[in-house]
């Protein structure tokens, strides 16, 4: 990483000259303890935890929108996600949990997942939602989730292992590989990777047990769970770049599938003449499954740029546009893989786009300012990094961007602040040791 050295990275912002690598490095610069111990609300037996309940709600609301904006957001249909937060308000009622705040969102990731944060935030991606074939799957993925929350699964890991300083991908994983990180994570995305963490077997097994018990409780047939595996195991047999993070974040086995065909044959054999609701789930996911077709593309383009085939990206993005145009995710990643060819121009175009088809999402403001600070247009940086802050307040890595950004119009002490403020939260990587460079030759640090 010569080229990123923090001194030459600080001659080219003084010149105001970033390379494309500069600008694709800058994107990837965002961030993203506790103990004690308490009672599992479903065993009963005391369990090592990270948190209150209280700061679990807490948590979510302070972390969790950043994880859906890496996600590029909730989809932009009410119908949808108003029909997923039903079938979740449905089930959560049932749970040992009911008075916790949960809520569900759709979110415009492409890759195969479904996560919650610990007090029951949740997020299921558009790309296993068109994987699924009836209502009945869709209850057994969200009762999984909900196991987790009931378990107290998340607050136990982060006790266990103090992750919460790292929530979002960010300065570090940019720094193992230059300017490319922010691409590569593009073809297994690391949704929810760092406050979530990654689920024991013995984690699994309760949040299938638990979320089996839930969904038959609200009057689904338990198969609902068996099919859910069953899809995924088959899926990674052939597209396993798509559920990467599923996988690792939620190991999965074809054991897992039959230890829920076993439940469904004994325990709840009362339950299989139950209707899977396939009629229902499918009016009410039309919407997705009409652009089913752009969201494999899209899938396929991730994957060719996490392998740095640019050329095959763009064309799968190309093939997604031509289904769904006005698609604010295949949009916002051809502008990603046009900036990674140093297509400028164009890139700039299809990130208008998609600024324009979803303002409210903040991605779309975060790869503009670093647009604008190639193209040497750092004020443009500057306003659209406070639209990023305004829509989404609290991210480091902005605060970062916005240092310089500043530091590229030559207005040394603002720049310091922010990066001063940046090093309060991110104490290491190569941001972190660029900001500090800057705040040492400028006589802000010893």
């Amino acid at each position: 990483m010569s080229d990123l050295h923090p001194h030459a990275l600080a001659e080219r912002l003084a010149r105001n000259r970033l390379s494309r690598r500069d600008a694709i490095w800058l994107f990837g610069a965002a961030t993203a303890s506790l103990q004690g111990c308490a009672v599992s609300p479903v065993t009963g037996e005391r369990i090592l935890v990270g948190m209150s309940e209280a700061q679990e709600a807490a948590i979510d609301q302070q972390q969790a929108p950043h994880q859906f904006s890496q996600d590029l957001g909730a989809i932009q249909n009410g119908q949808v996600n108003a029909y997923v937060s039903e079938i979740g308000q449905r089930l959560d009622a049932l749970s040992h949990r009911p008075n916790m705040p949960y809520s569900y969102r759709v979110l415009n990731a492409n890759y195969v997942n479904a996560y919650t944060f610990p007090g029951g935030a949740m997020g299921v991606t558009r790309g296993i939602m068109v994987d699924m074939d009836d209502e009945a799957q869709l209850a057994a993925l969200l009762g999984h989730e909900l196991g987790h929350v009931n378990a107290r699964h998340s607050a136990q890991r982060q006790g266990q292992t103090m992750i919460a300083q790292t929530v979002l991908v960010g300065v570090n994983a940019a720094a193992q590989n230059s300017g490319w990180a922010p691409l590569i994570g593009l073809g297994s995305q690391v949704g929810a990777s760092a406050l979530l963490a990654n689920y024991s077997r013995s984690n699994e097994h309760e949040a299938d047990a638990l979320g089996q018990a839930y969904m038959v409780q609200a009057g689904y047939p338990a198969t609902g769970m068996t099919r859910l595996h069953q899809m995924l195991v088959q899926e990674e047999q052939e597209a396993p770049s798509t559920l990467a993070t599923m996988f690792s974040s939620h190991p999965m086995s074809s054991e897992r599938r039959d230890r829920a065909r076993a439940a469904a044959e004994t325990t709840y054999a009362s339950s299989l003449k139950a209707s899977v609701r396939r009629e229902r789930f499918m009016d009410n996911t039309s919407p997705l499954r009409q652009i089913k077709p752009a969201i494999q593309a899209c899938q396929k383009g991730e994957s060719a740029m996490s392998a740095r085939k640019l050329d095959e990206a763009s064309g799968q993005f190309r093939t997604a546009l031509k289904q769904a145009p006005r698609d604010y995710a295949a949009n916002l990643r051809m502008a990603q893989c046009l900036q990674a060819q140093g297509k400028t121009t164009d890139a700039i175009a299809y990130v208008d786009n998609a600024r324009n088809i979803y303002p409210q999402e903040a991605q779309s403001h975060k790869l503009t300012a670093t647009l604008a600070l190639q193209q040497r247009k750092p004020q443009a940086a500057l306003q659209a990094l406070n639209t990023f802050d305004r829509l989404l307040p609290g991210d480091s890595g902005v605060t970062f961007l916005k240092g310089a950004s500043l530091e590229a119009m030559g207005q040394r002490e603002p720049a310091a602040q922010h990066y001063a403020r940046y090093l309060q939260q991110v104490r290491s990587g190569d941001a972190s040791q660029h900001a500090y460079t800057r705040l040492k030759a400028w006589g802000y640090a010893k």
